[in-house]
Protein backbone atom coordinates (compact mmCIF):
# COMPACT_ATOMS: atom_id res chain seq x y z
CA UNK A 1 0.00 0.00 0.00
CA UNK A 2 2.84 2.34 0.87
CA UNK A 3 6.30 1.92 0.24
CA UNK A 4 8.85 4.34 2.28
CA UNK A 5 12.94 4.59 0.80
CA UNK A 6 15.46 4.40 2.89
CA UNK A 7 16.35 8.09 2.54
CA UNK A 8 12.80 8.80 3.23
CA UNK A 9 13.03 7.03 6.61
CA UNK A 10 16.17 8.61 7.58
CA UNK A 11 14.76 11.56 7.08
CA UNK A 12 11.48 10.69 9.12
CA UNK A 13 13.85 9.22 11.91
CA UNK A 14 16.26 13.15 11.80
CA UNK A 15 12.78 14.66 12.16
CA UNK A 16 11.21 12.76 14.96
CA UNK A 17 14.49 12.95 17.44
CA UNK A 18 13.25 16.17 18.57
CA UNK A 19 9.13 15.49 18.21
CA UNK A 20 6.85 13.33 18.99
CA UNK A 21 6.34 10.52 16.87
CA UNK A 22 2.86 11.15 15.21
CA UNK A 23 0.97 9.49 12.25
CA UNK A 24 1.66 10.97 8.67
CA UNK A 25 -0.80 11.59 6.32
CA UNK A 26 -0.80 11.05 2.49
CA UNK A 27 -3.27 13.81 1.04
CA UNK A 28 -4.20 15.63 -2.44
CA UNK A 29 -2.64 18.69 -2.25
CA UNK A 30 -3.92 22.00 -4.90
CA UNK A 31 -0.71 22.03 -7.51
CA UNK A 32 -1.45 25.49 -9.21
CA UNK A 33 0.23 25.11 -12.87
CA UNK A 34 1.37 21.38 -12.52
CA UNK A 35 -2.39 20.29 -10.67
CA UNK A 36 -2.94 18.38 -7.67
CA UNK A 37 0.24 16.39 -6.16
CA UNK A 38 0.29 14.46 -3.31
CA UNK A 39 1.90 15.61 -0.27
CA UNK A 40 2.63 14.82 3.51
CA UNK A 41 1.44 15.85 6.55
CA UNK A 42 1.04 15.12 10.34
CA UNK A 43 -2.36 14.16 10.91
CA UNK A 44 -4.61 11.58 13.02
CA UNK A 45 -6.46 8.72 10.90
CA UNK A 46 -10.33 8.95 10.36
CA UNK A 47 -13.02 6.67 9.52
CA UNK A 48 -12.48 7.14 6.38
CA UNK A 49 -8.60 6.06 6.24
CA UNK A 50 -6.31 3.40 5.21
CA UNK A 51 -3.03 2.78 7.72
CA UNK A 52 -0.06 1.36 7.34
CA UNK A 53 2.67 0.62 9.87
CA UNK A 54 6.37 1.28 7.83
CA UNK A 55 9.11 0.82 9.73
CA UNK A 56 7.50 1.85 12.86
CA UNK A 57 5.33 4.90 11.05
CA UNK A 58 2.30 5.25 11.02
CA UNK A 59 1.03 6.71 8.10
CA UNK A 60 -2.59 7.55 6.76
CA UNK A 61 -4.42 7.38 3.25
CA UNK A 62 -7.93 8.70 2.68
CA UNK A 63 -9.90 5.41 1.17
CA UNK A 64 -11.07 6.98 -2.10
CA UNK A 65 -7.68 8.65 -2.49
CA UNK A 66 -6.19 5.36 -2.24
CA UNK A 67 -8.52 4.04 -5.09
CA UNK A 68 -7.79 6.50 -7.30
CA UNK A 69 -3.90 6.17 -6.99
CA UNK A 70 -2.85 2.80 -5.98
CA UNK A 71 -0.10 1.65 -4.45
CA UNK A 72 1.97 4.90 -2.81
CA UNK A 73 5.95 5.42 -2.46
CA UNK A 74 7.47 8.24 -0.63
CA UNK A 75 11.19 9.04 -1.36
CA UNK A 76 13.57 12.31 -0.89
CA UNK A 77 13.93 14.02 -4.04
CA UNK A 78 15.77 17.95 -4.75
CA UNK A 79 13.06 19.42 -2.34
CA UNK A 80 11.99 17.18 -0.10
CA UNK A 81 9.79 14.17 -0.01
CA UNK A 82 8.33 13.03 -3.81
CA UNK A 83 5.71 10.66 -3.46
CA UNK A 84 5.15 8.18 -6.47
CA UNK A 85 1.58 6.52 -7.12
CA UNK A 86 0.98 3.78 -8.76
CA UNK A 87 -2.02 4.98 -11.32
CA UNK A 88 -0.83 8.67 -11.68
CA UNK A 89 -2.57 11.73 -10.99
CA UNK A 90 -4.22 13.74 -14.24
CA UNK A 91 -2.55 16.25 -15.68
CA UNK A 92 -4.34 19.42 -15.54
CA UNK A 93 -6.53 20.55 -18.30
CA UNK A 94 -4.78 23.11 -20.75
CA UNK A 95 -1.14 21.81 -20.16
CA UNK A 96 0.03 23.70 -17.09
CA UNK A 97 0.63 27.40 -17.38
CA UNK A 98 0.96 29.44 -20.36
CA UNK A 99 1.91 32.46 -18.31
CA UNK A 100 5.18 31.70 -17.12
CA UNK A 101 7.92 34.21 -18.07
CA UNK A 102 4.97 37.10 -17.91
CA UNK A 103 3.24 38.60 -15.68
CA UNK A 104 1.00 35.59 -14.56
CA UNK A 105 1.23 34.80 -10.94
CA UNK A 106 0.39 31.23 -11.58
CA UNK A 107 4.32 30.59 -12.29
CA UNK A 108 5.86 33.46 -9.94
Amino acid sequence: MINVSETALKELEAYFTDHEREPIRVYLAPGGCSGPRLALALDKPGDDDLTADVAGFTFCINKALFEKVGKVSIDMGGMGFSIATEIPLPAPAGGGCSGCGSSSSCCG
